[in-house]
């Protein structure tokens, strides 16, 4: 038998969409990054993004968005930049660390979405 994917360890999708939830709450809150979402239509960009990461995480891939550098690109050029990534990856944690889930599972998140940072910012 196969390990559970990180998308199951998270607990599915009632999970991913509650984090989702809240991880926004959160960035909305967060006077570091709160700006480049001005403007945007949360319903949609919270359902793109429940979409992206059951994909990322190993679930059902239901994700129809742009890519991660298509998507950020019109971002990029107005100045997101790795301090912003990193705000974004610190609010995640945060969130799932209020949700209870384990620190082994948050590193295992945080590793995954560090491998959008170059596509996120531009770079490849």
């Amino acid at each position: 038998m196969s390990e559970p994917t990180l998308y199951e360890q998270l607990g599915g999708e009632a999970a991913v969409n509650a984090a989702v939830d809240n991880f926004y709450r959160r960035v909305l809150a967060d006077e570091r990054v709160n700006h480049w979402f001005e403007g945007t239509d949360m319903v949609r960009q919270a359902a793109k993004q429940k979409a992206f990461l059951t994909f990322a995480f190993g679930g059902p891939n239901n994700y129809t968005g742009m890519d991660m550098k298509d998507g950020h690109a019109h971002l990029v050029a107005k100045g997101l930049g790795d301090a912003d990534f990193d705000a974004i990856v610190d609010n995640l944690g945060t969130t799932l660390r209020e949700m209870g889930v384990a620190e082994d599972l948050i590193a295992r998140v945080a590793a995954t979405a560090e491998t959008t940072r170059g596509a996120v910012l531009g770079r490849i």
